[in-house]
């Protein structure tokens, strides 16, 4: 049995959902269909989820949700009415989406609980009509929600996490049936009720904690792309009339490449495979002939070879200087104290004898509230200096053969030197199979395509 995901891309319209229907057909196996909402049909036009999330805000601001409503249905409008599906489907949304606004005045939840259920009709309605449209095509398809099935999740709101007794409970509602399952990706339900979702791009996590949950031989992730690029193709559109691919990664690989960038698969939903064993296929909607690239436990390496180039921006830096810190017991433990009360996850952390650099990602401590960090670190810790900078950004260089190959990390630094770019930062991880390099945002473009000439153009 697999379990197969489908993303925004593959279900934007009318079009891309039938395909998605031949795709199902072709194989017996493909028993679970995990499905994302309508995502963009062209370029410009809008994802579903940010129609949401508009409709949310002006719910929550007191404004006029008519015409945010309004283009929510619209979208799903057409879909029905291409597809031949029921009118009352459509009605259904208009409802459920109403009622679900109104809570935000009747109820007074939260603001992320409320933006999250939500967010959370996109995909819920995107299965429901997908389980229509199989049901039209001659398919015995039903919509399971997760509620019923058990997907079970905490109650951290826009970045929930799944419950260990989820998995039990998935199997056992689940793996009875004998329809074909269409399920909604991307949110859960708390033990109060309330709806969950996982951070953005959470339906592939969906996917993977179905597939282990149910023992599937195989996960299936249909997107947009014929496989996995080596590098962005925003920075190096040269890779996609290249075919230059990766057929074939490790979970590891995966995982470092997810986390540092690589948009085509969440790296949080790698875990669920890497625990149950289950390898990951990558995969063109439309070209579902190609083979994509599979991400599996272990893989043939040659020693040095580079496997992926990963980039992403939106850092920024947290400086603190102090005269015999390496003597002062506690310093970093304090300064990492007031950065947990001020809910500031850290992404590295690179220190000195009497300096300390702390990563973290802008939109988890907004220039807004900077000054009041600052204020409490320096009344706490008395440093010398204590300043924070933005605009820093990082080139990720991953690949298992560097495990066991000699100068990697030199001849990055050389190709970066000869292209002009300033290293602000390295980083190796304690696996050796990658290394992290701290750039200027301004230098993320010429840095990738130096690098993707010096390690796959001219290798």
């Amino acid at each position: 049995m697999k379990v197969c995901k489908f993303g925004g891309s593959s279900v934007a319209d009318a079009a891309q959902i039938r395909k998605v229907i031949e795709i199902i057909r072709a194989d017996d196996d493909r028993r679970i269909v995990v499905v994302s909402a309508p995502g963009k049909r062209f370029k410009g036009d809008d994802k579903v989820t940010d129609l949401l999330i508009d409709c949310a805000v002006r719910a929550l601001e007191g404004g006029d949700i008519s015409p945010a409503v309004n283009r929510v249905v619209q979208r799903y409008e057409e879909i029905r009415d291409e597809l031949r599906l029921d009118v009352s489907l459509a009605e259904m949304l208009k409802t459920e989406l109403r009622r679900r606004l109104a809570r935000s005045r009747d109820e007074g939840l939260n603001r992320e609980q409320f933006i999250d259920s939500i967010k959370a009709i996109g995909e819920e309605f995107s299965a429901r009509f997908c389980a229509a449209a199989f049901r039209v095509a001659g398919c015995d398809a039903v919509y399971v929600d997760p509620c019923e099935a058990g997907m079970l999740l905490s109650e951290q709101y826009g970045a929930a996490q799944l419950l260990p007794e989820s998995y039990e409970l998935l199997e056992k509602n689940i793996a009875p049936r004998k329809e074909l399952v269409i399920f909604p990706g991307f949110f859960g339900y708390t033990k109060s009720g309330e709806i969950a979702t996982f951070s953005r791009g959470g339906s592939d996590i969906t996917g993977a904690i179905l597939a282990a949950a149910l023992h599937a031989e195989s996960y299936e992730n249909f997107t947009d792309v014929d496989a996995v690029y080596p590098v962005d193709p925003r920075l190096c559109p040269e890779v996609v009339g290249a075919g230059i691919g990766i057929r074939e990664m490790t979970y590891a690989e995966m995982r470092e490449l997810a986390y540092a960038g690589f948009a085509v698969f969440h790296d949080e939903a790698v875990l669920p495979a890497i625990h149950a064993k289950i390898p990951i296929n990558i995969r063109n909607t439309n070209h579902p002939e190609q083979p994509g690239t599979f991400v599996v436990p272990v893989r043939k390496t040659i020693p040095g070879r580079v496997n992926g180039i990963a980039s992403s921006m939106g850092f920024s830096t947290l400086y603190v200087e102090k005269w015999l810190m390496n003597r002062e017991v506690g310093f970093v433990a304090q300064l990492l104290q007031i950065l947990a009360e001020a809910g500031v996850p850290i992404e590295m952390m690179p220190a000195g004898v009497d300096s300390v650099t702390v990563v973290f990602r802008n939109d988890a401590l907004p220039e807004n509230r900077r000054a009041a960090v600052l204020e409490t670190i320096n009344e706490r810790l008395h440093p010398n200096t204590a300043v924070f900078s933005s605009g820093l950004a990082f080139v990720v260089v991953v690949g298992e053969g560097m495990r066991t190959a000699v100068g990697t990390c030199a001849r990055v630094v050389t190709t970066l030197s000869k292209a002009g770019v300033n290293l602000q930062m390295i980083n190796q991880g304690s696996s050796e199979i990658s290394i992290m390099f701290g750039v200027s945002e301004s230098d993320i473009k010429p840095a990738v395509q130096a690098l993707y000439q010096e390690f796959f153009v001219h290798e």
